[in-house]
């Protein structure tokens, strides 16, 4: 919680107000009692009507004065935790946002998406809680006990020996209950995953004839968490029972012990309703903290893991200052004995990384499937850091440069082709946000996906769905081509995306990239021999390896592996 704790800042008023508020309201419920004894005692014994009239008003007003200040005491109480909710959302989305590609692959998408939610949610409430009800039972509690002793002594002695009583029994459930809980959101993360997972995989799912062993391992993970949720809840369930026949024997003796003080002449009977009302408060107020305790509990498990995320260091470091030292003779790109290894990994993804591209060149990028080809790539932009070995764009190792500045040089199109929901236009401005139609049109034009936004309802305007849904896989692709393209970079990276598209588009889509008057340095990443053919250099990789290095026919004589890719796509040529 200490690295909760500054986000409260701004709130302080607030924390110390709600509580104080709460306090005097508990302080007026305890003076019900005795107003009512007096009631009793004396406007019904004497059959004053006037003074019972008095009495209720006090009643009333201390009603409404108690309803005043816990109404108060309650919106000051949502002002701080709504508050500090907003500002550790804030910070948190903030920081996530700043981890690296490392941080994020070590957390988990699932992971980050039930911290900002469930999480967040019961820590907001959480604190809520705690500062509207942390002070008011414990004083109800004492307060109670002390006006017992006022009124009667002999029968304050039943207070004293129930309470201990009371408190051990609910926070003996309680203690047993809290491991369990624990267990319990463990258990909902699960579930929490394995639903995401379905969700979002569906497609996959059924196309494998998948849907019954999901659900049977959706059950399964259901079931653990109904047992474990209805093994707490039969220990918590003794809750109520346990306290209340306490409380009612305990009441049993007050009335008899009271029924014997009234009678001696040392006990009125508005006393004695007096202190059962007080042994009532008690009841409640317990039950009402040990019920704050829970919360709370869970509230310190789920801050706990909020923490975690903003206390992971895998944040990205950079210079402010723009670095020095950029020369036109520099290569554009240069990977000088580069080692990467993924955090989660137990051996090197990449190794022994060495060659440079010159500004304008073309680099095709091959090899088997987990050879390294994105590690590489995703090198550039600083999506990774090498752990030996440096990167360097323009001569300066990209480390130097500020995250912005590096980036802002860089197009990259991902593999998986993802736009998100808004107008075509929104999402090509992702690439330059003042660009024009102009701009967006010559961009659309380069990736070959003109003649179909051309045919779309509003062109530029047409709205696309969330994950670009109501969209073709090839027309995903070319609209992530051309965002990239509107911000003209001087290095554009395609790491396979254009896997969707047909030869002839594929073709054409280079040919276009080739053309471009700002001659961007071109990293293309793919499997296809025929897209990467016409580089001026191509790299080829094996188990994070460069294995051979040199134009098409190069590589075709001195290559082996390179030789055997090309041969199983064009059986033909090879012979």
């Amino acid at each position: 919680m200490r690295t909760l704790l500054p986000y409260f800042k701004g709130y302080e008023k607030e924390c110390i107000l709600s509580p104080a508020f709460k306090l005097i309201e508990a302080l007026l419920e305890l003076f019900v009692p005795i107003v009512m004894a007096a009631v009793i005692d004396v406007g019904i014994a004497n059959e004053d009507k006037r003074y019972i009239i008095i009495l209720c008003v006090v009643l009333v007003i201390l009603a409404v004065l108690g309803l005043g200040f816990s109404v108060s005491a309650q919106y000051f109480a949502a002002k701080a935790s709504t508050g500090f909710a907003k500002k550790l959302h804030h910070a948190l989305f903030c920081h996530i946002q700043g981890l690296s590609f490392s941080g994020l692959d070590k957390i988990g998408t699932a992971t980050i998406i039930t911290r900002m939610t469930s999480d967040m949610n019961q820590v907001r409430t959480g604190v809520n809680m705690f500062l509207r009800l942390l002070l008011r039972s414990p004083f109800i509690v004492f307060g109670s006990v002390i006006m017992a002793f006022a009124i009667d002594p002999s029968c304050a002695l039943i207070f004293v020996a129930v309470v201990p009583i009371l408190t051990i029994v609910i926070f003996g459930i309680m203690l047993v209950s809290i491991p369990l809980y624990r267990s319990v959101q463990t258990r909902l993360d699960s579930v929490l995953s394995i639903t995401r997972e379905n969700l979002s995989g569906v497609r996959v799912i059924r196309a494998f004839g998948k849907e019954d062993s999901e659900i049977d391992e959706f059950e399964h993970r259901n079931q653990a968490l109904t047992s474990l949720q209805k093994k707490v809840g039969r220990i918590s369930s003794l809750l109520n029972p346990a306290t209340y026949v306490i409380v009612n024997l305990a009441i049993v003796a007050l009335i008899w012990t009271g029924a014997i003080r009234v009678e001696e002449g040392f006990l009125t009977q508005g006393s004695v309703v007096a202190l059962y009302n007080y042994l009532s408060q008690i009841l409640i107020e317990l039950i009402k903290l040990a019920d704050l305790i829970i919360t709370v509990t869970k509230t310190a498990a789920c801050a706990k893991r909020i923490a975690a995320i903003l206390e992971t260091d895998e944040t990205l470091t950079s210079p402010s200052a723009v670095p020095l030292g950029e020369a036109d003779s520099s290569p554009a790109v240069e990977f000088k004995n580069v080692r990467l290894r993924y955090s989660t990994a137990g051996d090197d993804s990449l190794s022994g990384i060495c060659f440079s591209v010159m500004p304008g060149e073309t680099v095709g990028i091959i090899g088997g499937t987990g050879s390294g080809k994105t590690s590489l790539v995703d090198m550039i932009p600083r999506f990774y850091d090498a752990a030996e070995g440096k990167v360097c764009v323009n001569g300066i190792d990209v480390r130097d440069y500020p995250i912005d500045t590096l980036r802002g040089k860089i197009g990259i199109v991902t593999q998986k082709a993802v736009l998100f929901k808004g107008s075509i236009r929104d999402n090509l401005k992702w690439g330059r946000a003042d660009a024009d139609d102009k701009d967006l049109f010559e961009a659309l034009k380069t990736a070959q996906a003109l003649d179909f936004v051309s045919q779309k309802e509003g062109r530029l305007d047409f709205k696309i769905d969330q994950s670009g849904r109501n969209l073709s896989g090839g027309q995903r692709q070319r609209l992530t081509v051309a965002r990239a393209l509107v911000r003209k970079p001087e290095i554009l990276i395609l790491d396979d995306s254009t896997s969707a598209l047909d030869f002839a588009t594929d073709a054409a889509l280079r040919k276009a990239i080739k053309a471009l008057d700002y001659n961007p340095t071109t990293f293309i990443v793919s499997q296809r021999t025929a897209s990467i053919m016409y580089a001026d250099k191509i790299i080829v990789l094996e188990d994070g390896k460069i294995v051979g290095m040199g134009t098409h026919r190069e590589l075709l004589e001195s290559c082996g592996v390179y030789h055997e890719i090309y041969a199983s796509q064009f059986k033909e040529d090879a012979q």
